[in-house]
C-alpha cells in the first residue's frame, strides 16, 4: 500500500500499458483517474480496477481538454498526486516516404501533448504546494535512430530531453519527474507495428514481431505488467532522491 491515499492521473490509460499501470497503482492504495480519448474504454477501466477510480475523456492534443480534465480530477479528489503520461502513437515510413501530417500527428500526441500535459499538472501540483510524481513514458526508440522510424524515435528522445528538463526545473517544488523507456512491449499498437514492417520489410504478418521477441536478451517481448514495477517504485516515496532520470525497461534490449 506504497501509494494509499494518492491520486493519480494516467493518460493513454484506457489499455495497454496505461491501464495495467492504473491496476498496479490501485493495488497499492492509489486513487485513478484513467483519462483517454477512448471514453467507454476508458470508463470500463475504470471500473474494473475499483477504489473509487473514475475517467475521464483527454485529447492531448488540445489544451482546453487538458486543462478541463484537470480541472476534473481537481474536484473529484481533491488535487493531482502522481502524473504518468502514457498518450502515445506509433507510425513508420522511410525517410523519402514520410508525411508531413505524420510528423505532426506523431509531435502532437507523443511530445505537445505529454509536454503541457506536464505542464498543466506541475503548475497544479504547485498551486497546491505537496509537491508530486510525473512520469514519462518513453521508449527504446528514444534512445537509437531507426532507418524506418526516424518520427517516431525523435518524439521519444524529445521526451526523454523534456524528462530531464522538467525534472531539473520543478524538483525544488517538490515534483520528481522521471521517465520509464519501454522495450518491445506485447500491446495493442504491435498489431499496427507488425503490420507496417510487414508492408516497408516484405515480411509475413507476424514475423517481425516474432524475430524482435527472440532478439530479446531476456528471451521474449515484454508484457504490460512488465512495467509496472518501475512505474510504482516512481510513484512511492522509495524514489524521493531520484531526479530527472529515464530507466530501461526492456529486458536488457538496451544499455544506457
Amino acid at each position: 500500500m506504497r501509494l494509499q491515499g494518492k491520486t493519480a492521473l494516467i493518460t493513454g490509460g484506457a489499455r495497454g500499458i496505461g491501464a495495467a499501470i492504473a491496476a498496479a497503482y490501485v493495488r497499492e492504495g492509489a486513487r485513478v483517474c484513467v483519462a483517454d480519448i477512448l471514453e467507454a474504454e476508458a470508463a470500463e477501466t475504470a471500473q474494473r480496477i475499483g477504489n473509487g477510480s473514475f475517467s475521464c475523456r483527454l485529447d492531448v492534443t488540445k489544451q482546453d481538454s487538458i486543462a478541463a480534465c484537470v480541472s476534473e480530477v481537481e474536484q473529484h479528489a481533491g488535487g493531482i498526486d502522481i502524473l504518468v503520461s502514457n498518450a502515445a502513437i506509433f507510425d513508420m515510413a522511410p525517410i523519402g516516404e514520410i508525411t508531413e501530417q505524420s510528423y505532426d500527428r506523431v509531435f502532437s500526441i507523443n511530445v505537445k501533448g505529454l509536454l503541457f500535459t506536464l505542464q498543466a499538472v506541475a503548475q497544479s501540483m504547485m498551486a497546491r504546494g505537496k509537491g508530486g510524481r510525473i512520469i514519462n513514458i518513453a521508449s527504446q526508440a528514444g534512445r537509437r535512430g531507426e532507418p524506418l522510424v526516424a518520427v517516431y524515435c525523435a518524439s521519444k528522445a524529445a521526451v526523454i530531453s523534456i524528462t530531464q528538463s522538467a525534472g531539473l526545473g520543478l524538483i525544488k517544488h517538490g515534483i520528481n519527474v522521471n521517465g520509464i523507456a519501454p522495450g518491445v512491449i506485447d500491446t495493442e499498437m504491435w498489431t499496427v507495428v507488425d503490420g507496417l514492417f510487414a508492408k516497408y520489410e516484405g515480411l509475413p504478418i507476424g514475423e517481425k514481431k516474432r524475430l524482435v521477441g527472440e532478439a530479446v536478451p531476456y528471451g521474449r517481448m515484454g508484457k504490460v505488467e512488465d512495467m509496472t514495477g518501475c512505474a510504482v517504485f516512481l510513484a512511492s516515496p522509495e524514489s524521493e532522491y531520484i531526479v530527472a532520470q529515464t530507466f530501461n525497461v526492456d529486458g536488457g534490449n538496451w544499455m544506457s
